[in-house]
């Protein structure tokens, strides 16, 4: 579920390329209020009518992640509208660092020894990948754009962290919806500066796209995938992102990625599937374990 949900993210770089008329907090504006709109119907639909009655609205970890959600969903599409899609991409893998450091911080919890492996791999080829953009940035809105991308990771770092301190003390909340809040929080906030419009018909089309298909559910599956998954985990997952992101870009809307690119990825690719790997046969070695003792 979390492999498909960065699929789903990673389609953001290439629908945005194809937007011909609205730019910049235009886009990010449509965006999140269509995701707003979207999850205004998932949720009933999914939850039943009384939905809304059972949000913990008084819990400040709604608010919080809400708040996440919102600098997330707004820092990416700024971002992409000042550099390229690789560059910001490359600038989220910071994620898994921050990650698991706060996540150890706040909630105590170990990480197995091969998911830090995972980590400093990943972390390697991201590093590699990001060296390999440096040459593309000529000018300082690349490099702003660098600096507003880096709101993404410490923003998704903060929200898995939340979420799994939640899981932990066994008071859990319901934070899918949010996902909403930062959707309706994120519209509001850019909002005075999204106009005049100048969206065709066209682009709302893809941006109505973006706010359901690329953001409203893939980020209510990490939600979910969050309640049983470590926090330093999901954002590991997470990176597939970039992966995903870089290729579909270079393949759909011709950003071609330097060969450092092409190569960091394949260490990021490479630390996931040894990490998941290694994962599921430790549980398969566990349950043999049990049913020996039980036996």
């Amino acid at each position: 579920m979390m492999v498909l949900t960065t699929l789903l993210w990673s389609t953001a770089g290439v629908v945005t390329r194809q937007i011909e008329h609205a730019q910049g907090l235009e886009v990010t504006f449509w965006r999140s209020a269509f995701t707003a709109l979207a999850l205004l119907v998932i949720l009933p639909l999914w939850r039943g009518r009384g939905v809304w009655e059972r949000i913990a609205w008084g819990q400040p970890t709604l608010w919080l992640s809400g708040l996440c959600w919102a600098v997330m969903f707004t820092a990416f599409m700024v971002a992409l509208s000042l550099t390229g899609v690789a560059r910001v991409l490359v600038t989220m893998a910071f994620g898994p660092f921050l990650t698991a450091l706060l996540s150890r911080l706040v909630t105590g919890r170990r990480l197995p020894r091969r998911t830090w492996a995972a980590i400093a791999v990943a972390g390697i080829g991201m590093a590699w990948m990001f060296a390999g953009q440096l040459g593309e940035a000529g000018d300082a809105a690349a490099w702003l754009g660098s600096i507003v991308a880096l709101g993404v990771p410490l923003a998704s770092a903060v929200n898995w962290t939340v979420s799994q301190q939640g899981q932990s003390h066994g008071t859990p909340v319901d934070l899918v919806p949010a996902v909403l809040l930062g959707a309706v929080l994120s519209a509001l906030a850019v909002a005075p500066w999204a106009w005049p419009q100048a969206a065709s018909a066209r682009d709302l089309g893809w941006l109505a796209a973006l706010g359901v298909g690329q953001l409203a559910i893939p980020s209510v599956l990490a939600v979910l995938c969050a309640r049983v998954l470590p926090a330093a985990e999901v954002s590991l997952l997470g990176l597939l992102e970039i992966v995903f992101g870089i290729g579909l870009v270079w393949a759909i809307a011709g950003e071609a990625p330097r060969p450092e690119v092409l190569q960091g990825g394949a260490l990021v690719i490479g630390a996931l599937l040894a990490n998941e790997l290694l994962g599921w046969w430790g549980q398969r070695r566990a349950a043999r374990g049990l049913s020996s003792v039980s036996g």
